[in-house]
């Protein structure tokens, strides 16, 4: 049995897991705590937020992030990218700076102008 906090909503129910039962749930308050549950323990996803290197512009990072969660074991060769890129101003927010990260039909999107 595993026991983990529903983040999906404000509620925060007590989730509990039967991994020998089919990845049962129990404790959600309503279906997506117990989709989160199930997807928590089976292919646990993230969003990844940073910053990168920019020329020509007021700071000399500029923050970025996944604009849907990735898989949490490509999160550091998402970063080993972004630790590479460098991207020159003008910039607004939401352009898209790496495309289709990993095949995974999710992009790497400024969160600021700049």
């Amino acid at each position: 049995m595993k026991n983990l906090i529903c983040i999906v909503c404000p509620i925060g129910c007590h989730l509990n897991i039967d991994v020998e039962d089919n990845y049962k749930v129990t404790g959600n308050a309503c279906p997506r705590g117990e989709k989160y549950g199930k997807e928590e323990l089976l292919t646990p996803k993230r969003v990844v937020t940073s910053t990168v290197k920019i020329k020509g512009a007021l700071y000399e990072r500029i923050p970025v992030k996944t604009n849907s969660a990735i898989p949490k074991e490509k999160i550091f060769q998402c970063m080993e990218l972004l630790n590479k890129l460098e991207l020159i101003s003008p910039v607004k927010m939401g352009d898209v700076v790496i495309e289709n990260i990993f095949d995974l039909g999710i992009d790497i999107v400024t969160t600021r102008d700049m």
